[in-house]
């Protein structure tokens, strides 16, 4: 028996399904009345639409956590720089390249050298690194998610082979992003940013915090308006989950229900989009992976760091860090999203253009 809905809610998603853009008054208006019934069936379009572009493929990456080193001291996060309590490592040249050899003999075919804001890895050292990785591996992908840096160091990575960058945006209004930041951060570098690597041809990859401190539904509203404006190639998105040793260690965490809810408009504004499931998805809930999998999303990202240190990158609390997230359990994961429909694909996923 299918759920009532808002007859304004459901023109409003027919509308979306159509045209892929609302407006801004519009997104808040489907933010606001969020409801089972509303759920269910942009859950249903989203699984359609990217069912028709990717067929039942789920895209996986390797993610390798390089250094929990960070010069920043965002308010949310588990490695700013003022945690004095955070046990801190950075993984060596050689560290990250066994990680690869290992994820590519797993089937991996996309590397995600994920990392604090570490001054160790100068453009030099990261251009060596992404150059011998692509040596080694010259049928796979490189993904970088390493912060804010200058145009001519993206510029510089881009042209030793990184293919992919991720920068979540964390939030797109200025005010927001203020209150989650220090005062030395800036909303606007972190736009610039964005388009330096869209200028320069790499498949960016943007994304916000559902649930973050101060959010409301206007600004989760100029968020989904921001991905529809800037199109990228990748977007991730997971609920905020406090971490002990923050500002925020007593803020409520986001919920599962938004954060699906989210992936599904997303999905339909951009029907192409790379969409991970993420972590936290998987942090908050057991089955989160396969929900966000089911709400629209086509990425799953297992860590292929050392076992060692996978517990030290803690960017928030209980993170998932055994199990069915080591790389070493790709066959636990193949089998999860199989339960559902769904198999692991083998290439690197590339966007559909």
């Amino acid at each position: 028996m299918s759920l009532p809905m808002n007859p304004e809610i459901f023109a409003l998603i027919e509308q979306l399904s159509a045209e892929h853009t609302l407006s801004f008054s519009d997104y808040v208006f489907l933010i606001e009345h969020r409801s089972d019934a509303a759920a269910a069936e942009l859950a249903k379009r989203a699984d359609a639409k990217r069912k028709e572009i990717y067929g039942n493929q789920i895209f996986v990456r390797g993610l390798i956590e390089i250094s929990n080193i960070c010069k920043n001291n965002c308010l949310y996060c588990g490695i700013r720089r003022d945690n004095h309590s955070c046990s801190r490592y950075r993984l060596t040249e050689e560290e990250i390249l066994y990680c690869c050899r290992e994820g590519y003999d797993l089937g991996f075919r996309t590397f995600v050298l994920q990392g604090g804001e570490d001054g160790y890895y100068t453009d030099s050292v990261l251009c060596s690194l992404i150059r011998k990785i692509k040596d080694q591996h010259p049928d796979c992908a490189v993904t970088l998610s390493l912060g804010e840096r200058s145009r001519r160091s993206y510029e510089m990575l881009r042209e030793a082979g990184a293919d992919r960058y991720l920068l979540r945006h964390e939030t797109a209004d200025a005010e927001h992003y203020r209150k989650l930041h220090p005062p030395e951060m800036s909303f606007d570098h972190r736009m610039n940013c964005l388009m330096d690597l869209k200028e320069l041809s790499y498949q960016v990859g943007c994304g916000f915090m559902v649930g973050s401190p101060y959010q409301t539904p206007q600004t989760l509203a100029k968020d989904l308006k921001f991905v529809e404006t800037f199109h990228p190639d990748m977007c991730g998105i997971g609920p905020f989950i406090p971490h002990q040793a923050t500002p925020f260690a007593k803020q409520p965490a986001g919920t599962l229900e938004l954060t699906l809810y989210l992936l599904s408009i997303i999905r339909l504004i951009q029907p192409n989009i790379l969409l991970p499931a993420t972590t936290a998805l998987g942090t908050i809930d057991p089955k989160g992976r396969e929900k966000g999998i089911l709400a629209g999303a086509n990425v799953v990202m297992p860590n292929l760091s050392p076992v060692s240190v996978r517990k030290k990158y803690e960017l928030y609390d209980n993170k998932i860090c055994t199990g069915e997230e080591s790389a070493q359990c790709r066959g636990c994961l193949s089998r999860r999203m199989e339960s559902i429909g769904y198999s692991l694909a083998t290439d690197r996923g590339d966007i559909k253009k």
